[in-house]
């Protein structure tokens, strides 16, 4: 099976679906869009697609690209989370995922950039590379659909393959996840001088918020990772943008292989 029809999210609003969000399981960008159409109190359901195997599916359906989240707004088809916290304004504008002040809003676009060209870059490092020294990680991110009722060693004896096959697309390994691991606390840093300047972590979340707390909230799933970042102010906006995040990856990297600081 190539896609997998999660049951619909949100089920107390009263008006009718329509989103839908095709994603696929565990990755962080999925938890942005997701965190963005509950935060605007959009009804939608989810299609989880299979790692790998959702490129030509995605292609397929008309988005005009090969990447999640892809996403039907009223119709509209919409690829990518940037493009989609911008399609999510316009339909719904409150409550708002930018501010209105144009000076904040610019400030608030730049570091949803940042997040996606390069916070992004550490989850997709590192997480695919850890989770397959864990023979049990893989199944810990799938917790909707029909996989989540299969035995945990099958679904992770199936996704194994389709894990290797992403770290290939990803273009990661030891090299480049090391080289990621060795920069995350100027990176952890960089997010928390965003915090003390008020671009993050406001009284109202915005798509930055999302973009930047989602990307670290994955992260906090190995336990290698998590003591480095739950303590921190960017590890409490991560909690705040993403509450839970399926996924758990065991003590699999070295003492020489662990971010300083």
């Amino acid at each position: 099976m190539l896609a997998i029809l999660a049951a619909p999210r949100a089920a107390g609003y009263r008006r009718s679906v329509k989103a839908t969000l095709f994603t696929i399981a565990g990755t962080p960008n999925g938890a942005i869009a997701e965190r963005m159409l509950e935060h605007k109190r959009v009804e939608y359901r989810r299609v989880e697609l299979l790692q790998t195997l959702h490129k030509p599916i995605v292609r397929l359906l008309g988005f005009g690209g090969n990447t999640v989240p892809a996403l039907t707004l009223d119709r509209r088809k919409v690829l990518g989370t940037r493009a989609i916290a911008r399609a999510l304004e316009e339909a719904r504008p409150d409550p708002p995922l930018f501010p209105r002040d144009e000076a904040r809003r610019a400030e608030v676009e730049d570091v949803e950039r940042w997040g996606e060209e390069v916070l992004q870059t550490f989850p997709r490092r590192i997480v695919l590379w850890a989770a397959l020294r864990d023979l049990r990680a893989a199944a810990s991110f799938v917790e909707r659909g029909p996989f989540a009722r299969l035995p945990d060693w099958l679904v992770s004896a199936l996704a194994r393959p389709l894990v290797s096959a992403g770290v290939r697309v990803n273009r990661t390994g030891d090299g480049p996840a090391r080289a990621a691991l060795a920069e995350l606390p100027e990176a952890l840093d960089h997010v928390e001088e965003l915090i003390r300047r008020g671009v993050l972590g406001g009284d109202q979340l915005t798509a930055a918020d999302y973009q930047v707390g989602c990307q670290l909230r994955v992260l906090m799933c190995l336990d290698d990772l998590r003591p480095l970042i739950e303590a921190r102010p960017a590890g409490r906006l991560a909690v705040r943008a993403c509450p839970h995040h399926p996924g758990h990856v065991g003590h699999v990297l070295r003492p020489d292989e662990l971010p300083s600081g």
